[in-house]
């Protein structure tokens, strides 16, 4: 199946927007500024523990999202990182094919352009290499970039800190909701949680104003830790109002995702976000989804709820959720 690539039509002297990118009116980042001078939550592991626990538990009900300092991932990996990412996609359009995907066949993993079904057909201005990180039992190597050599390595090296990472705010957010610490990580599969890397790159764009690199959604995901390159992009939706991201170096950008929403029965919010581009520079984002196996029966925790506090959610299996996710289903 041909695919047009986002990087291919940048780089081909593009003046104007093709209409399937030109998102409507009311969605276009030239009308929809964002709010100036309002700054989201910014969240240093160093704090006293209890100091933590509360700083996160209130970024993450009121916002669903901080960005994370002090977290122990050393600046020189995550350079190494998106130096092997940037080199991937720098390869001939015909070696980044080589590793093609088709989300329409159930193939998610490896080089793609269109992830989700909107219903007007719009395109968003990125293209993106998608792959699972962890439990080793899930992971498919041969998809990787073989190209650079490193990405392997320095992949792996990342995967393991982003666990590290996961798991202590997997107990951080536990203990906000006053429940014992293992209890998310848990429900959400322990040792068989997914791990899921998505390198975004998001050309420059002739008519930023007029497109998005990713529409406003909210990430299915129980948490997505991301780091960008130093171009800005990322708002964050907070009382019906887009908040611009400032870029702040070697900062872990943490969203909190569907299912936590759905396992803290809303006490935390899944951040509404989106991705506006820029007209001479590219923006390069790693995410990190973590999210729990297909087969994990998500619902409200039991503990959270009583009749005061009724399940504002239905149980379900993650596959389920994603199936519906992806076919813009209601849940």
């Amino acid at each position: 199946m041909e695919v047009e690539r986002v990087q291919a039509l940048a780089y081909g002297g593009l003046a104007e927007l093709p209409a399937a990118f030109i998102r409507p009116a009311h969605e276009r980042p030239e009308n929809t500024k964002p709010l100036e001078g309002v700054t989201v939550p910014v969240i240093s592991l160093s704090l006293p523990h209890d100091v933590l626990v509360k700083q996160v538990s209130e970024a993450c009900s009121e916002w669903g999202f901080f960005l994370m300092t002090d977290h122990g991932i050393s600046p020189s990996l995550i350079k190494r990182l998106q130096d092997v990412g940037q080199e991937f996609f720098k390869l001939p359009q015909v070696e980044k094919e080589a590793y093609a995907n088709d989300p329409s066949s159930g193939k998610f993993e490896g080089y793609g352009t269109k992830m989700t079904k909107n219903h007007d057909q719009k395109v968003e201005w990125v293209d993106y290499f998608f792959h699972l990180m962890s439990p080793p039992s899930k992971v498919t190597y041969d998809i990787w970039p073989k190209v650079p050599p490193s990405y392997r390595e320095v992949t792996e090296e990342y995967n393991k800190e982003i666990l590290r990472a996961t798991d202590k705010l997997l107990e951080l957010l536990s203990e906000g909701l006053g429940l014992d610490k293992k209890v998310l990580k848990t429900k959400l599969g322990g040792e068989e949680l997914e791990v899921e890397m998505k390198i975004n790159m998001y050309p420059p764009c002739p008519q930023p104003h007029l497109a998005l690199g990713v529409e406003p959604h909210t990430d299915m995901s129980a948490l997505t830790l991301l780091v960008p390159n130093d171009v800005p992009g990322l708002q964050v939706s907070k009382d019906s109002n887009w908040i611009a991201v400032d870029y702040l170096p070697n900062a872990l950008f943490v969203h909190v995702g569907d299912q936590i929403e759905v396992l803290s029965n809303g006490k935390y919010k899944s951040v509404l976000h989106r991705s506006v581009v820029n007209k001479e520079r590219t923006r390069m984002s790693w995410a990190v989804f973590c999210a729990p196996p297909h087969d994990a029966v998500i619902g409200p925790l039991p503990q959270l709820v009583d009749q005061q506090n009724p399940a504002k959610y239905s149980i379900k299996t993650f596959a389920e959720y994603r199936h519906r996710k992806f076919n813009k289903l209601p849940q």
